[in-house]
């Protein structure tokens, strides 16, 4: 970046004010995100009710198969959302609303340059997860049906993490939640009509979600642009500035390797209650379930952690960023340990809603009050998940998760072969606990850091 663009940045940033967190601040962000991310859910069951309505159990397995392997894929990107936040919530909080725009276009090249590889590279991706499933050839040829139509979605589903980020990175959670529900309500509406009215079976729930996401891309993108003051338009050599382009490097290079850890924390479960036998394994699955719930409503107070956190550094106001902390790990713990409560309570009630089967229910009664306390010890990993992510502390996340996932790893060994699934389910709150309770010890070393006594 030449002197000259450096001067006009910084002609064009606003002042950098400080601000007080609310409950109303958080919640504006939390409530709204909760509630996009619970669609979610209701996409996956209707895409499930949709197919199972064909009649043919290869079809639902092959949707199975497919929907595993776009999980794995798509988690890789899961840096484009994380890593817009942060930084456009810092450029936020100075007021530099050059830079706001700057994130923005980074993040969304990356992300359709990257949707445009993986769609090159989808027959490779496809070989790579049959090969890894091993279904049988009925099952695998379902699989690849919904695999080459849905990877068409792939430019435009990482141009909304792009745009989710940016969104997020400035506090309006209500554009996120209008969004989401686009995403997700059109990709419902036109599973049925075309996988059910049209008959276009597996391939037309597959096009549902490629014209959901395109459709979510090209609206969130106008929402996004049609705001943006064009006196404050980056040039390419801003946009594109060697420092920046590295810094945003290394920032999703470490929450990509966070990504994958904590994917090798999920999948190692799996592993070891496939070896404990299929009952135990399909309880643990019911279990799982359970404890995704409360993520919901956690990942909301994350994202407005990230924001408020990443705000409060933007705008240099310590106050801001200890109060938001304070704050959103109050009510983070407060409804964790109200819902690990009902979850005690009515937990086997609901275990009974999501399975038939009399054995999978008697063994997940046993496990359940294991499952109903990974809100409360899951609850502060989520939130300094969002603090890190604001703050762009990303090596310490990557470097505490690594840690965390060792302390695992060594906590399985031990317990797994005294107290089998039980000590899988202690290593697992372990593991949530560990999460937390490292970052939280880095959070006065790292603030005092970044906030000087100038400031």
């Amino acid at each position: 970046m030449t002197a000259s663009e450096g001067f006009e940045r910084d002609r064009h940033a606003g002042q950098a004010a400080p601000f007080h967190v609310t409950n109303r601040l958080i919640f504006s962000i939390a409530l709204p995100m909760t509630l996009g991310f619970l669609t979610t859910p209701l996409l996956g069951l209707v895409d499930t009710a949709v197919v199972g309505r064909l009649g043919r159990a290869e079809m639902l397995a092959g949707l199975a198969i497919g929907a595993v392997m776009f999980d794995l894929i798509f988690t890789t990107f899961n840096f484009l959302r994380a890593a817009t936040t942060g930084l456009v919530a810092q450029a936020y909080g100075r007021g530099d609303r050059r830079e706001q725009q700057a994130v923005f276009w980074r993040s969304l090249v990356i992300a359709l340059v990257s949707g445009g590889a993986v769609v090159l590279l989808s027959p490779l991706l496809l070989g790579l997860g049959l090969w890894l499933m091993a279904p049988g050839p009925e099952v695998a040829a379902v699989t690849s049906t919904y695999f080459l139509c849905r990877i068409l979605s792939g430019p435009a589903a990482l141009a909304n993490y792009a745009i989710l980020g940016f969104v997020l990175g400035r506090g309006e959670g209500s554009i996120g939640l209008l969004l989401q529900t686009i995403i997700n309500g059109a990709n419902i509406v036109l599973s049925i009509l075309l996988g059910l009215v049209l008959g276009w079976g597996v391939a037309g729930v597959a096009i549902a979600t490629v014209m959901g996401e395109a459709m979510g891309a090209i609206i969130g993108f106008a929402i996004v642009y049609s705001r943006f003051d064009r006196r404050d338009a980056p040039g390419w050599a801003t946009i594109f500035a060697r420092d920046r382009l590295k810094a945003l490097s290394g920032l999703n290079r470490d929450i990509m390797i966070r990504s994958f850890v904590l994917l090798a924390a999920f999948t190692l479960m799996t592993r070891i209650g496939t070896a404990l036998g299929p009952v135990t394994l399909a309880a643990n699955a019911v279990l799982m379930s359970i404890f995704l719930i409360a993520g919901y409503y956690l990942d909301g107070l994350a994202n407005a952690a990230e924001q408020l956190t990443g705000r409060s550094i933007g705008a240099a106001c310590r106050p801001a960023f200890d109060r938001a902390l304070r704050m959103t790990a109050c009510w983070a713990l407060g409804l964790a340990a109200v819902t690990t409560l009902a979850f005690l309570v009515f937990g086997n009630a609901l275990v009974d809603l999501l399975t038939t089967a009399a054995d999978v229910r008697a063994l997940a009664y046993d496990y359940m009050p294991w499952a109903a306390v990974t809100a409360l010890t899951g609850a502060l990993a989520f939130l300094m998940d969002g603090v890190f992510i604001g703050a762009t502390w990303s090596r310490d996340m990557r470097n505490m998760m690594l840690a965390a996932f060792l302390g695992y790893c060594a906590s399985l060994a031990v317990l797994v072969p005294v107290f089998g699934n039980h000590g899988l389910w202690a290593g697992l709150n372990l593991f949530l606990m560990m999460r937390g309770l490292f970052l939280l010890i880095m959070v006065p070393r790292r603030a005092a850091q970044t906030f000087r006594p100038a400031q």
